[in-house]
């Protein structure tokens, strides 16, 4: 039985939210070489649902400090 698309989000949201934490931290660490490097990241996630969810996740976290 395929998994659905609520499912794969509940089974799979602490850990995006866990990698999302884990991109957002070295911001600080690597400054302006951080886009590319969060890009690379993202684009290497599978499946892409999963990067998708990260990609969200990260932009939560990047909201606050945007403001």
């Amino acid at each position: 039985m395929a998994l659905t698309r609520a499912d794969f989000h509940q089974q799979n949201l602490a850990s995006a939210k866990l990698e999302a934490q884990r991109l957002f931290d070295q911001k600080a660490v690597m400054h302006s070489a951080w886009l590319n490097w969060v890009a690379s990241q993202i684009y290497r996630l599978r499946p892409a649902e999963y990067a998708s969810m990260v990609r969200r996740e990260l932009a939560q976290l990047q909201q606050p400090a945007e403001k």
